[in-house]
């Protein structure tokens, strides 16, 4: 007998962290966190372990996100702030930077 899970089926986990991956990207996350937030409003060049390389103003850090407030980039950004046609925030994941780099 399935369990039922507002009527449908329960659902079948494909993937589960273990505990040691947990925590060590958790460790990543805040240390990287605290590296980053002495810096908010400084210039940064950040590359990510995918290779993809952003310059801009580190806008806010917050719960694993980091937000690179991007001049004149609609392209590469998905928030206008604090208007549509000169500054664009990218959030960028914490635990997916390779380097960040003061300018």
């Amino acid at each position: 007998m399935s369990l039922q899970y507002g009527g449908r089926a329960e659902p079948t986990t494909i993937y589960e962290c273990d505990g040691q991956t947990r925590e060590t990207l958790s460790g990543v996350r805040d240390r990287l966190h605290q590296i980053c937030l002495p810096h908010t409003n400084r210039a940064v060049r950040v590359e990510t372990v995918d290779g993809d390389v952003f310059e801009g103003h580190i806008l806010h850090v917050d719960r694993g996100v980091l937000y690179l407030r991007q001049e004149n980039a609609p392209h590469r950004a998905f928030f206008p702030y604090p208007n549509p046609y000169s500054n664009f925030v990218l959030p960028l994941v914490l635990f997916n930077l390779l380097t960040i780099s003061l300018l």
